[in-house]
């Protein structure tokens, strides 16, 4: 039991780690990790674009910044989280750092009472920062899809693949995947301006993203107790077929099968109108049904730490 204590890879540094973001969230006066990772590689980009002119070139790279600094930051945080007394503390951090389960429904809620609250203007402002579409002429039915999606999206790359690499690899692992994340959350644009830097860390990020996706389907369709399970992960596997990314549409479909509500169609990015696949069922979202999400993605999220937690306790106890 003791070691439990004395060992940052412990379950018992996952267990608090979700706890802490159950309880504390992302607020404002407590630095974030990821806004220092952010800070590199935008000064990567500037440093690469002043030397690279070539396509292949920005491809390799992409390539090698995103792989030198998700291997220095897994380092890094293995030497940190080995320090006596003190790397137990910093591995719990890390790990409560690295999940936004609290973040993400605090969000999509901030946006919900602002509609409900008619101040329609400021939940696009509010959207706009969660979301790469065009915001600025939604109304509220648009509003609360576009959440819906982005909640939905986020709830697998931005808590259940950070849970599971953290139960697998521990704290070093966890912020390795971050690392690659939150490069294809910078660079993984399908534009002229990315398409070859980004190339890389948008491959691999869909590869680290391919289990916890699915997971993440599989999880929500529990929880929500739909009748015939295996007919509703039948139409999620069709419908997740039709996206473009090889992920999203996993925990999207979920969601929206499970709420039968309706997901994708027209939509506005940079100018362009873009026809989305559309998923789920037959209901636009309104302030219920959006509730019933948000209810939904947080016993998912309870369910995920069960499962993954109970897994990571067998290894630790089996070694």
């Amino acid at each position: 039991m003791l070691s439990l204590f004395a060992s940052p890879l412990s379950p018992l540094v996952t267990a608090l780690g979700y706890f802490v973001d159950t309880r504390l969230g992302d607020p404002s006066w407590l630095y974030h990790p990821v806004r220092a990772l952010g800070w590199v590689i935008d000064r990567a980009e500037k440093a690469v674009r002043s030397r690279v002119g070539s396509e292949a070139g920005m491809k390799i790279a992409g390539a090698t910044v995103t792989l030198l600094l998700s291997s220095t930051v897994a380092a890094l945080v293995s030497t940190l989280i080995a320090l006596p007394l003190l790397g137990f503390l910093l591995a719990v951090y890390f790990a409560y750092s690295g999940l936004a389960l609290r973040c993400l429904l605090d969000e999509g809620a901030d946006v919900e009472r602002l509609l409900q609250a008619d101040d329609i203007d400021e939940a696009r402002v509010r959207l706009s920062y969660l979301v790469s579409r065009d915001t600025s002429r939604m109304d509220a039915v648009d509003i609360r899809r576009s959440l819906a999606e982005t909640l939905s999206e986020n709830f697998s790359d931005g808590f259940v693949a950070p849970l599971f690499y953290l139960c697998l690899f521990g704290p070093a692992g966890m912020w390795a995947y971050k690392t690659v994340n939150t490069f294809d959350s910078m660079w993984g644009y399908k534009n002229e301006r990315y398409s070859h830097l980004g190339w890389f860390p948008a491959r691999l990020d869909d590869v680290l993203n391919f289990i916890p996706a699915r997971l993440s389907a599989v999880l929500i369709l529990l929880v929500s107790r739909r009748p015939r399970p295996l007919a509703a992960l039948r139409t999620v596997i069709r419908q997740a077929g039709k996206m473009e990314s090889p992920n999203a549409g996993w925990p999207m479909a979920a969601c929206a099968i499970a709420l039968n509500a309706r997901m994708g169609g027209p939509t506005s990015y940079f100018g362009r109108i873009k026809q989305k696949p559309l998923l789920g069922g037959e209901f636009a979202w309104d302030q219920a049904l959006l509730a019933r999400l948000l209810l939904t993605l947080k016993r998912t999220g309870g369910w995920s730490l069960l499962i993954l937690i109970s897994f990571q306790a067998f290894l630790w106890f089996a070694a």
